[in-house]
């Protein structure tokens, strides 16, 4: 998946947000200009190519505030499929927050 294509679809606002996303994002004080601030900006760290129903990846990027958010999407090339977003610990990340410690 390619970054590019995901901003692309942001810029277009070509957006889908999932049931459980909106709900958490409400639980995390979450904002949609969060999350695209955090895509058009971002970066992808972790690619899910086989993910069901669309290929999905794990965004690194800030919100307005300039806090560290991962936003998990998906895209069929003509939608960006917003699935869920967080701010990442370090419980679960390294402390630069791309890197996923190991189990």
């Amino acid at each position: 998946m390619k970054i590019e294509v995901l901003q692309s679809l942001i810029k277009e606002n070509k957006i889908r947000w999932s049931t459980h996303c909106l709900e958490r994002m409400g639980e995390r004080d979450i904002s949609r200009a969060d999350v695209k601030k955090c895509i058009s900006n971002g970066e992808i760290i972790e690619d899910y190519p086989d993910d069901f129903p669309y290929p999905s990846c794990l965004i690194f990027g800030y919100t307005i505030a300039n806090k560290i958010l991962h936003v998990v999407a998906g895209s069929d090339g003509k939608w960006i499929y917003i699935i869920t977003t967080y701010y990442p610990s370090s419980e679960r990340f390294e402390n630069d927050m791309r890197t996923r410690r190991a189990k």
